[in-house]
Parts: structure tokens; C-alpha cells; sequence
């Protein structure tokens, strides 16, 4: 393994609080990454915007600028992410499929590779530009794009189970599963549109909980206790 693409949901990075930002959580993750990244690997980030921004949920706004209100609490999240990591060591760059300003630079996958050449991680802000498609299909088209080994989601949940185990106490959780399962019985370990690309360009993808000790590092490493997504 190589090279990775860690997708963190937002509202993982909230902690307890539900919104906003956890910094003892966020510290946490920046430290599980600087080991993997002192050892060799090259790792880039997407993160959700759930802490800051669910505008699926308001039918006041329309559809095209919620996502755009979405795109932009990305953002917010990659830049603050971005400085706890650097408070802990690293070198880092936030990346945009759209200008803005100086905050950003705009997403190339020669530019990732060049950050990459230095040692920095890369974050991959702003979902994929366009309104309709989330930081699901964001996460799996840059991995594509910079041909990550796998992708890695950590998420608040510990695994893909075959239903929502905070509802259902009977939920079966799987060891391993296939992407075209996962599509067929909607599992949703990531939505529809990024499962289809997950298979037509097989990519894989290790599902585990972010709230668990050392989860990324002892993911990477192979002592493994989520999902593994196959292709």
C-alpha cells in the first residue's frame, strides 16, 4: 500500500458535539496520520461537510445552492483539518475544483503528485464542483484520479452492517462484502452514484469506525476490524 485516500465524515470529526469541530478528535486523527505519512505513505483526505451543513434537509433553498452551501462548509473543514495537521508536523495543501482566492489551490492530479514528492498530504476540499453529487462520489473520483490503493472510511459507524445497527440491535455486520452487494441490497455504504464507480473502476475500499482507538493506523497496518468493501 502506497498510496491512500482517507474519507472522514464531518460529523465524526464533531465528536460528541454533533457540530463543529471536536479538536481533541481532529488532534487524534492528525497524529494517526503523521505515523503513517513518517512511515511512507502518501495519504489524501476528502471530508464531508455533515457537521456544518445538511441542506438536503431544507426545501426552502434550492437544491443547486444547498450543495454549494455543502461545498463550502467542505471547505471550512479541509482548511481547519489542514492546520491541526500541521500543528502535529506536516506539510499540507487544500484543494479545490473551483477558485477561492488564496485559500485554495485548484485540484490537479500533477500538482498532487508533485505535494505528494514532498511529503505533504493533500486535501481534497469542495466535493467535485458540481451541484447533485456528494463527498461520496468527490472521495471515490479522486482516488480514481490519483490512483489511490484504496480508499479508507472512516466513518462514526464501525462497519457495513445490513441495517442500521443504532436502530436495529440484530444488525449483521459484515467481515467482507462485494461493491456489486452493496449496490444490489443498498447498503449504503456510500451512495449509488460512487458505489457504481467504485466497481466499474475497482476500487476498493475498507470501511471502519474513526472513534476507535488508533482505527486508521491500525487499519493501515493490517490489524483490520471493519468492513472490506471487495471489487
Amino acid at each position: 500500500m502506497k498510496r491512500v485516500l482517507l474519507k472522514l465524515s464531518g460529523e465524526a470529526l464533531a465528536g460528541d458535539k454533533k457540530t463543529g469541530f471536536d479538536e481533541p478528535t481532529v488532534t487524534a486523527v492528525a497524529r494517526q496520520v503523521k505515523e503513517l505519512v513518517d512511515d511512507g505513505l502518501e495519504v489524501g483526505i476528502v471530508i464531508g461537510g455533515g457537521n456544518f451543513w445538511r441542506g438536503r434537509s431544507s426545501e426552502k433553498i434550492d437544491r443547486t445552492k444547498a450543495d454549494q452551501i455543502g461545498m463550502l462548509a467542505t471547505v471550512m473543514n479541509c482548511i481547519y483539518v489542514s492546520e491541526i495537521f500541521r500543528s502535529v508536523g506536516m506539510k499540507t495543501k487544500v484543494l479545490t475544483p473551483f477558485a477561492c482566492g488564496a485559500f485554495t489551490e485548484l485540484f490537479s492530479k500533477d500538482l498532487v503528485n508533485e505535494c505528494f514528492s514532498k511529503g505533504m498530504v493533500t486535501f481534497y476540499a469542495g466535493g467535485t464542483g458540481h451541484p447533485y453529487f456528494s463527498t461520496d462520489t468527490a472521495t471515490v473520483l479522486r482516488a480514481i484520479e490519483i490512483e489511490a490503493d484504496v480508499i479508507l472510511l472512516a466513518k462514526s459507524i464501525d462497519a457495513v452492517y445490513d441495517s442500521d445497527p443504532k436502530v436495529n440491535p440484530n444488525a449483521k455486520k459484515y467481515d467482507e462484502v462485494s461493491i456489486q452487494e452493496v449496490i444490489d441490497k443498498k447498503l449504503g455504504v456510500v451512495d449509488m452514484a460512487a458505489s457504481i464507480l467504485c466497481m466499474e473502476n475497482k476500487m476498493p475500499m475498507l470501511v471502519f469506525g474513526l472513534n476507535e482507538e488508533n482505527s486508521i493506523v491500525e487499519t493501515v497496518k493490517g490489524n483490520f476490524k471493519g468492513t472490506r468493501v471487495t471489487v
